[in-house]
């Protein structure tokens, strides 16, 4: 019989198939910033950072902060206890209120994690008899939840509303009810779905629809308000939509929106809402001040479409992958392989800006990447020139034959 290995040789193997090897060529991840920042700063330089989701550049604002110390002199760190059995405080429904005005949705309902919200949600409607759908490129915690449904599930190729449709025609009639899973802004590509026609399938086929508006809140539509302002579809028409607060909102958490009724039964009925504990005040209270911030200076919005269409533009005029992207927000470098990814994420971190790789496990391994976030701070910022002159360097440097590429690649992005 062989022999059980201990825990640690467990982890330890565990960590070497899924790509621990890659720490071998350095570690440019979980860098402390602050640090970062005060040795840049004491050398006379400054830190630009295209590795965190402030699309606004609220994240500092003394709004948002002035609302997190007067909930906390108010309500104090914690609730201490889940919201149904001891008891909420009113910043919650206020902030719930607040949330669902915005998107268009009847009423919401927060929870202490944006993953716990999708892990909770997508398999909780969902039976033996039922089929779920989803875009193969959805969120970690989305396929999390695939996993715990009992339901039957399907995938179907990214973006491809076709693919989708046959996968309806096929099996829509064997089941009793039908999720349809999809991201408004996919947050490794930086692309968008055809709301319009994912809604028109939604109504031929009766099935339900979750849309999970993370990135795309504050982000798309000339408001913020997200993927139906974008499309100017009605918002009423998504079943579930899904976000978080730790993005736009510089916060933590997440929330789902839905018709009052359904979010009355989540309340006493999801797991990872019934059996965790409420929001802290102070988070609630810094959400909901930069809730208002959104509403109240929209400028910020057209600011972060800017950055990131310049970022896109001047990207692919280098010659630069930035595979399916549109320009809003999220902004990906494509590479060849795994060794350019860090060379290049290096070269940047040597011209003080911050912008890590993504590697296996996050992408496929042949999909390594460099993920730039593009916020409102970034609109007019010479950063954005000199990262992409790095990166052309770095291809060149790289690629001999990286000239005559870059004007295919160029082309066929226009």
């Amino acid at each position: 019989m062989a022999q059980n290995p201990t825990l640690l040789e467990f982890v330890e193997r565990r960590a070497r198939l899924a790509g621990g090897a890659i720490l071998d060529r350095g570690n440019p991840w979980f860098v402390p910033l602050d640090e970062l920042r005060a040795q840049i700063e004491a050398g006379g330089g400054t830190l630009t950072s295209f590795a965190n989701y402030d699309y606004l550049g609220i994240a500092e604002h003394p709004t948002v902060n002035k609302a997190a110390r007067d909930a906390l002199a108010r309500f104090g760190t914690g609730v201490l206890g889940s919201r149904l059995v001891g008891g909420e405080r009113t910043i919650h429904a206020e902030f719930e209120h607040a949330i669902a005005r915005f998107m268009g949705a009847e009423a919401a309902l927060t929870l202490v994690s944006g993953y716990l919200t999708n892990v909770s949600i997508v398999p909780h409607l969902l039976g033996s008899r039922d089929l779920l759908i989803i875009d193969e490129l959805c969120h970690n915690s989305i396929l999390a939840g695939a996993r715990a449904t009992r339901s039957r599930v399907e995938i179907f190729r990214h973006n491809d509303l076709d693919h989708l449709e046959s996968i309806l025609k096929a099996q829509r009639r064997e089941a009793r009810n039908c999720l349809v899973v999809v991201e408004a802004l996919y947050s490794m590509d930086g692309d968008i779905p055809d709301l319009p026609r994912l809604l028109n399938l939604k109504d031929k086929h009766g099935a339900w629809i979750l849309i999970d508006e993370a990135h795309s809140l504050g982000v798309l539509g000339e408001t913020g308000r997200g993927i139906s302002e974008h499309f100017g579809e009605d918002p009423t028409r998504i079943d579930l939509i899904i976000g978080t607060l730790s993005k736009t909102l510089v916060s933590c958490g997440g929330f789902v929106c839905a018709r009052r009724e359904v979010i009355d039964f989540f309340k006493f009925t999801v797991g990872g809402f019934v059996y965790s504990v409420g929001l802290p005040p102070m988070i609630a209270a810094a959400a909901h001040a930069a809730l208002d911030l959104i509403e109240s200076e929209p400028q910020r919005i057209a600011a972060v479409r800017r950055a990131a269409e310049r970022f896109l533009v001047k990207s692919r005029e280098a010659g630069l992958d930035t595979g399916s992207a549109v320009g809003r927000g999220i902004v990906p470098i494509m590479f060849h392989d795994l060794d350019e990814t860090m060379g290049a994420s290096q070269a940047l971190l040597q011209e003080n800006i911050y912008a890590p790789p993504i590697v296996h496990v996050g992408v496929p391994k042949d999909q390594p990447r460099i993920r730039f976030f593009l916020s409102a701070k970034h609109d007019g910022h010479p950063a954005i020139d000199v990262a992409v002159s790095v990166l052309a360097r770095q291809a060149r440097k790289n690629r001999p034959a990286y000239g005559s590429r870059s004007a295919a690649i160029t082309t066929a992005a226009r």
